[in-house]
């Protein structure tokens, strides 16, 4: 057992490990910036229980984990639905569910994972490398049904995280180009329905995607304030701690949903180069495990991994300088929160699980 234990530690992607904790330590040095309060300090908490729980996922052989994808499944179900139930309101939508000692728990950060893990079985399960349309129907209702209960809560972001590792499984499952051409036909046939059946603050946030200064002093000011953050920054960054936009609360939730906005105010254009080179760095070596997985489930789990935090990555830069809606979605291993740090390493422990697997370990 010592000698299995060894391997472990010694192959572990530690390249991947190492740019993830940059990322984190860039993530609370800004939230402690922007705060100047205990928040940094329960990110590093949340931060060791990652690492923890990406080391207990690491061990466990993903073809087991795969196996036990219906207990999961149904598991993650309930979760969703005891959110919309007895869950706690905040900011208006029904997200989280309370815990004790004041603790919060965000059922739809679990079913990311879980639904990485669904797409990967499914796919892997086909005896064919061409998906026809029993299978998009099927796999399409498995995901749609946690995102249908995630977007009642309402919180259409997340949902739209689902939606990304779906069309990462369509496309690497082997889809056909007249299904594609019919599903994207559909799509913008039910654009409007999607927006006849949007909250009224989901429709706010669209208009003022697309023009900030109609309401400048409510829907747009959060996109006004960050781009006047971004561009404040300059070349080379005002310091910490010396972000205007930030220090003197200009730019609302700026730990959280636009924590990369002040850190570019305080970082500037160099270190914004940095922190996306960090990303990258990290979602390559995520496609190199991929590229190695031992078959096809493990490149699965690894695409689904790299296609969701691409996503989560590109949505939440977009939104910080006008270019996406607001929508919500955190910046991965750098927004404050606990649920969404937890989901992402669990996500990590996924990637060198399949990794291990190479080595027999």
């Amino acid at each position: 057992m010592p000698a299995v234990r060894y391997r472990v530690f010694r192959d572990l992607d530690w390249p991947l490990l190492l740019v993830a904790l940059a990322i984190c330590a860039l993530g609370i040095l800004q939230i402690y910036s922007a705060t100047h309060g205990t928040p940094w300090m329960k990110q590093a908490l949340w931060l060791g229980g990652g690492l923890f729980l990406m080391w207990l996922l690491a061990r466990v052989d993903y073809h087991t984990l795969l196996s036990q994808v219906p207990v999961l499944y149904g598991i993650t179900l309930a979760l969703l639905v005891l959110t919309l139930v007895a869950g706690s309101y905040t900011g208006g939508s029904k997200r989280w569910i309370a815990l004790p000692l004041g603790f919060r728990f965000q059922a739809a950060e679990v079913a990311k994972v879980v639904i990485v893990l669904l797409v990967a079985r499914y796919l892997s399960e086909l005896r064919s490398d061409r998906l026809e349309w029993g299978d998009l129907v099927k796999l399409g209702l498995l995901v749609g049904v946690p995102a249908g209960l995630v977007l009642a809560e309402p919180d259409l972001g997340t949902t739209l995280t689902y939606v990304s590792v779906l069309a990462m499984g369509i496309f690497f499952g082997g889809v056909q180009w007249r299904h594609l051409l019919v599903i994207v036909l559909i799509t913008l046939v039910l654009l409007p329905c999607g927006w006849y059946l949007a909250k009224d603050y989901q429709k706010a946030r669209v208009l003022t995607f697309l023009d900030p200064m109609r309401d400048p002093m409510r829907s747009g000011y959060q996109v006004i304030q960050s781009k006047i953050a971004v561009g404040a920054g300059g070349i080379w960054g005002k310091g910490v701690a010396r972000g205007s936009q930030t220090q003197l609360r200009f730019l609302p939730v700026a730990y959280t949903d636009f924590v990369i906005s002040a850190f570019a105010e305080e970082h500037g254009f160099v270190g914004i180069l940095v922190l996306f080179g960090l990303y990258f760095l990290l979602l390559m070596q995520i496609v190199q495990n991929a590229q190695r997985a031992p078959d096809r489930a493990g490149m699965l789990i690894c695409m689904g991994v790299a296609t969701l935090l691409l996503f989560h990555l590109l949505v939440n830069a977009g939104m910080a300088v006008g270019r996406m809606p607001t929508t919500g979605i955190p910046l991965p291993l750098m927004s404050y929160g606990g649920s969404s740090m937890m989901s992402v390493f669990a996500m990590l422990g996924l990637v060198n699980n399949v990794r291990l697997r190479r080595f027999g370990t």
